[in-house]
């Protein structure tokens, strides 16, 4: 059975999309692993059509955007399938959302260093905890030099809450991967950006063992 991956956030403009595609490729190396997109804007399903459109193949991947009263039923056949799952969630909390994150083996939220994206967090943590779901916090977007992340960060260990050592730069080279279907462990496979990922990717494999 796979393990699921859930990236839920109550808020938009954290960057959940590119981060589900990047973790995704950067797992993919040996690994079967699927891509759930329940999110209705269906960037994840555009982002691997340009991915599929490639004229050179790219590391393999599966998709898939069911949802609504099929959710549950197919989170059940990729994770038998496969053995990893990422979902993309809705920037709400809404009937999908709740099931993804029912079903995951972990929720991931990301936040951007701002107050309105901590304090959005606070709300999925509460969904997580309802499900009995274990759930950790990623800084994602962070500026070169972020004060204001320093500060949120040390409120959040302060208070207990599940926040990752790693967390992911504001830069460049995530937005031009996303727009040519890889991520940044396939574009720019010497970068910080994914010397970043497979830092987090390795810190929250730690946490599924």
């Amino acid at each position: 059975m796979a393990f699921v991956i859930t990236v839920a956030q109550q808020k938009g403009g954290t960057g959940k999309t590119t981060l589900a595609a990047n973790l995704a490729t950067c797992l993919a190396g040996g690994r079967r692993v699927a891509l759930l997109d329940i999110d209705p804007q269906r960037s994840l399903t555009r982002w691997f059509g340009v991915r599929s459109a490639r004229e050179k193949p790219a590391v393999p991947l599966t998709l898939s955007d069911v949802s609504g009263w099929r959710l549950a039923a197919e989170l059940q056949r990729l994770r038998q399938e496969h053995d990893i799952v990422i979902i993309d969630t809705p920037p709400q909390i809404d009937t999908d959302a709740r099931l993804a994150i029912r079903g995951a083996d972990l929720v991931l939220i990301p936040i951007q260093p701002s107050e309105p994206d901590a304090w959005a967090a606070e709300g999925t943590l509460k969904l997580a905890a309802d499900e009995k779901r274990r759930a950790a916090i990623v800084f994602n977007r962070v500026p070169p030099s972020s004060k204001l992340r320093d500060t949120i960060a040390e409120r959040l260990i302060g208070r207990g809450l599940p926040l990752l050592a790693v967390s992911l730069g504001n830069r460049t080279a995530f937005a031009t991967a996303f727009a040519e279907g890889l991520g940044v462990t396939e574009t720019v496979p010497r970068s910080t950006a994914a010397a970043e990922t497979r830092a987090l990717l390795d810190e929250l494999m730690g946490l599924l063992r």
